[in-house]
């Protein structure tokens, strides 16, 4: 009896935290909220380009990487856009305050969830890339111009489409894993 029990403890407590992550099946709505709250807390998306290129290969090299490596950068890039909208001066902006403030709060408890499943990792990576550094550099050149916030709503839009995508993969694969383990 004791050493099925210990061998059950040991088998659950070597589980990556993934498997154990809430934010797969509870958070979808908030997701959701966010990449409609982004669109409707301005007016229409702005046409003018971004002057740094999007990193769309970023992305294409997350989902080569396991599961929770993939977890955590969703994690830190909702982080990176949280403090971002979160500590800029927003002032001369024209959008709907209590949307922006859903917003920010849709994407905060995102990360805080996130932080249940990430909590556990142990492995540490620096990235090559550095939302916030960009679009700050978006923000330095247009001297926080209610233009330069309109760019970087949008190009916040198209990294939320991203984690979207790659939040969608890992919750499909995530689900597979699961009805793999209850069918054994």
């Amino acid at each position: 009896m004791f050493w099925t029990t210990g061998t059950i403890f040991i088998f659950c407590s070597a589980l990556s935290s993934a498997l154990c992550c809430d934010w797969f099946t509870h958070y979808s709505d908030l997701r959701n909220s966010s990449m409609t709250l982004i669109e409707v807390m301005g007016g229409d998306f702005t046409n003018e380009q971004c002057p740094v290129a999007f990193p769309y290969n970023l992305y294409k090299k997350m989902e080569k990487r396991n599961m929770e490596s993939q977890l955590l950068f969703i994690r830190n890039s909702l982080k990176q856009i949280y403090d971002l909208y979160r500590y800029g001066n927003l002032s001369s902006t024209a959008w709907d305050f209590v949307k922006t403030l859903d917003f920010l709060e849709s994407v905060n408890r995102q990360i805080k969830e996130l932080d249940s499943c990430v909590i556990q990792i142990l492995i540490y990576y620096w990235l090559k890339y550095s939302l916030t550094e960009v679009l700050t550099v978006v923000l330095y050149l247009q001297d926080s111009s209610s233009a330069c916030w309109e760019i970087i709503r949008k190009e916040t839009k198209r990294h939320l489409d991203q984690l979207d995508l790659l939040g969608n993969r890992l919750g499909d694969a995530f689900r597979g894993r699961s009805a793999t383990t209850r069918r054994h």
